[in-house]
């Protein structure tokens, strides 16, 4: 599916605030409601919309702590890990890279302890790499922005 500038727009608009109505909605890309749920339900088939969420503040339930982990294997003990951060609650992301790691992890913790933890139960098998985030760069631009 190709998307055009309106499109687009709807999507940017959801993404900023996924519950408001198909109505609200209509309002800020200027197109009648009906149209708007029409191009919404086709995103939604199409698999681009995949879903709707909501965005937590971890840091204010007490998990105050980012980081990002390179994790490389030795020995190929892919599916380990794999098992191991599947199940893992603090992890946020895992992707298997290229490069010198394996994979790229973000995790969140309460404390550096606990991401010790995680490290001691991994490094018979594993190498790591950690980056603790400091503060965050608020993005202005997206890939839904018309250039």
């Amino acid at each position: 599916m190709i998307l055009d500038a309106t499109d687009k727009r709807i999507l940017a608009e959801l993404s900023a605030n996924s519950r408001q109505s198909m109505r609200e909605l209509a309002k800020k890309v200027n197109l009648s409601a009906p149209s708007v749920t029409e191009r919404v339900r086709k995103m939604e088939s199409e698999g681009i919309i995949n879903g709707y969420t909501i965005s937590i503040d971890y840091g204010k339930m007490g998990y105050g702590v980012d980081c990002f982990m390179e994790v490389t294997l030795r020995q190929g003990e892919y599916e380990k890990f794999r098992r191991i951060i599947a199940v893992n609650p603090n992890a946020e992301f895992c992707y298997r890279i290229a490069g010198r790691a394996c994979y790229i992890v973000k995790l969140r913790v309460k404390a550096l302890q606990d991401l010790e933890t995680f490290i001691n139960e991994i490094t018979g098998y594993a190498e790591t790499v950690t980056h603790i985030a400091l503060s965050k760069v608020e993005i202005e631009k997206s890939l839904l922005d018309e250039k």
